[in-house]
């Protein structure tokens, strides 16, 4: 039975369709002994540093707001990093300022950049994050097909442009895609974005993630008019946080922070104060976790079905074999029957014929999960 004031929920609201992974992993609770591959939740615990640090800063207060755009420690933490990795620097022509997570950072961008009918153009796949900022915005996504290697490149791109267009957004490493754009695929974005003067965003969030290569390439090695996007939950393993940390041009920046006085005011102040301690954590255990992982994905699936290799995050995009004749969601349901929970490509794309693995799990786990869809694929 309908409220009576059903009638008065926004259309904005009403479009928007509840998070297809929260889903899956909602219905794993009605499971025996699940074993999920479907959350891009890192398995590693926080590090003693930041949990400390964290402890320490409400312990002695630090609990009130920071200043919008971040804690000082957190903010010149931050501007280390950029000024060591890019050479940027708080000289007056970029900004940068700490944000509610990267979801918060994206928020912020579309408010401050996107206009009723402006089109943004979006990788597909996509974190489906991506096309709701343009239900929020009144604006249009507009979906860049990569299939089937799932590279975003400029030519690819600048099909998707028109003079609408507002922005282009990338994600490398690619969730769920777990691709890694090249530099020179993404010099080429630059050139493109600057010669069609339409706003390039980077979301780095899982740039502290990838194999075979010492560091992420990323487009803002190549201009200062790139909006960058960074987050400290999944490389930190501390996702409830809430915190991440954008820069880019000044103009950008100053209107973004400006929209956050109105929303989420500023990041939480006492994990601020902890995440400072980040940069000083090392990392290289859980990444080599992480690739063994990788190749134990690409492994299982040998002489099944071709997998792209991830070459970055913790996702594998797998292709349901076409001689099953099944979609993407009705190979997950069969999944879900024998206690493996992975999220179905529709969730992620317009096309129905894959679904995500995420490998942030212990080995055991992902090692009984990968052989009960294996045997599904060939039909045990």
């Amino acid at each position: 039975m309908s409220h009576p004031l059903e009638h008065l929920i926004s259309a904005r609201a009403r479009v928007m369709q509840p998070s297809g992974i929260r889903r899956i992993l909602e219905s794993g609770l009605q499971i025996k002994n699940p074993i999920n591959l479907s959350i891009g939740q890192p398995d590693f615990p926080v590090p003693e540093p930041m949990k400390q640090a964290a402890i320490d800063a409400i312990r002695h207060d630090r609990n009130g707001y920071s200043l919008t755009a971040g804690a000082p420690e957190l903010l010149d933490a931050a501007w280390a990093q950029v000024g060591q990795e890019l050479g940027w620097h708080n000289d007056g022509s970029v900004g940068l300022f700490i944000t509610a997570g990267t979801s918060g950072a994206l928020l912020l961008m579309a408010m401050a950049l996107l206009d009723p009918g402006d089109e943004f153009v979006v990788p597909d796949p996509f974190f489906p994050h991506y096309p709701q900022l343009c239900n929020m915005t009144q604006s249009v996504p507009v979906s860049c097909d990569t299939y089937p290697d799932f590279r975003m490149t400029a030519d690819r791109i600048e099909r998707c442009i028109t003079p609408k267009t507002k922005a282009v957004l990338i994600c490398s490493p690619s969730n769920p895609c777990g691709t890694v754009l090249n530099e020179k695929e993404l010099r080429d974005i630059v050139d493109l974005c600057k010669g069609r003067q339409v706003q390039l965003i980077s979301d780095e969030i899982y740039d502290e993630f990838v194999f075979g290569m010492p560091e992420a390439p990323t487009p803002a090695r190549f201009s200062k008019d790139v909006l960058l996007i960074r987050g400290f939950g999944k490389t930190y393993g501390c996702t409830g946080w809430r915190l991440g940390y954008t820069a880019g041009p000044v103009h950008l920046i100053q209107q973004m922070t400006k929209v956050q006085q109105y929303t989420f005011v500023c990041a939480p102040t006492p994990l601020q104060v902890a995440a400072a301690q980040a940069h000083h954590c090392d990392l290289s255990d859980a990444l080599r976790a992480y690739e063994r992982r990788r190749d134990m994905v690409i492994k299982a699936f040998e002489g099944v079905v071709d997998v792209p290799k991830p070459e970055g995050a913790f996702y594998a995009f797998v292709p349901v074999p076409e001689r099953l004749g099944m979609t993407a969601t009705k190979f997950c349901e069969k999944a879900r029957d024998r206690r493996v929970l992975v999220v179905p490509g529709g969730v992620f794309s317009a096309r129905d014929t894959h679904f995500r693995i995420s490998f942030a799990v212990n080995d055991a786990q992902l090692a009984e999960g990968l052989q009960i869809l294996r045997d599904l694929m060939l039909g045990n």
